[in-house]
């Protein structure tokens, strides 16, 4: 199954590279790569997430990628990833109504 990422997830996976490149660069690379390569195991095995807790919604799951949650959709003929947030912070369900 193919991955597509939303703008806003490729965003927000800049946005956390970024921050760490501040200390390490070179950690802020790997941490992009490792970041693709775990969400690339989604085309092979898109159910391997669990239910987003808040959201109690079948359609919506999330990776959990370090202190980063990877949330995405399974449609039908590709897996959207919609954003990457910090594992505490809480998702509105209406951010992705």
């Amino acid at each position: 199954m193919k991955i597509q990422w939303s703008p806003v997830a490729l965003d927000r996976a800049s946005e956390c590279a970024a921050y760490i490149a501040v200390d390490k660069p070179a950690a802020a690379k790997d941490w992009i790569y490792e970041l693709f390569d775990s969400v690339g195991l989604l085309a092979s095995t898109p159910y391997m997430g669990r239910v987003v807790p808040e959201l109690n919604n079948a359609r919506y799951r999330e990776i959990l990628f370090g202190n980063y949650r990877v949330i995405y959709s399974i449609k039908a003929e590709h897996i959207e990833i919609l954003t990457i947030r910090g594992v505490r912070q809480i998702l509105a369900s209406e951010k992705f109504d």
